[in-house]
């Protein structure tokens, strides 16, 4: 998706969520602020990509640790093929870095997505 159809798609969640009962979107509010990933802290992790920080931040664990896995792998064979394990991650999650406003708005709208859906399933209270 480009970034026009996902704003498109965060606009139509928002107007799902000012149509919520009072009640229900304060409760989807308090579920979004802390679920929600902030794109710059996201771009600055990826600026550690040989760490795979940023995967830690979206909850990708396991990328996240191949990612540190490589690096280690990498700085204990600096001198010999540790600096082609450097290079492949570098390839391999250079995209990432030109893309993360655009992968973290897609979370973001998946985080939505189903915040809302967990709201909207919960019965209001009495």
């Amino acid at each position: 998706m480009n970034m026009d159809e996902l704003k498109q798609e965060e606009d139509a969640l928002r107007e799902r969520v000012t149509a919520l009962p009072a009640e229900k979107r304060k409760a989807y509010y308090a579920l979004e602020k802390k679920r929600i990933k902030d794109p710059d802290n996201y771009a600055v992790l990826n600026y550690f990509f040989v760490a795979g920080l940023h995967h830690f931040y979206l909850g990708k664990t396991l990328f996240g640790f191949l990612n540190l896995l490589g690096m280690l792998i990498g700085l204990l064979f600096i001198e010999t093929f540790g600096i082609f394990i450097f290079l492949a991650i570098i390839v391999i999650e250079l995209p990432q870095l030109f893309r993360s406003q655009r992968i973290v708005y897609q979370y973001n709208n998946n985080v939505m997505r189903q915040t809302l859906e967990d709201v909207e399933s919960k019965p209001l209270a009495s």
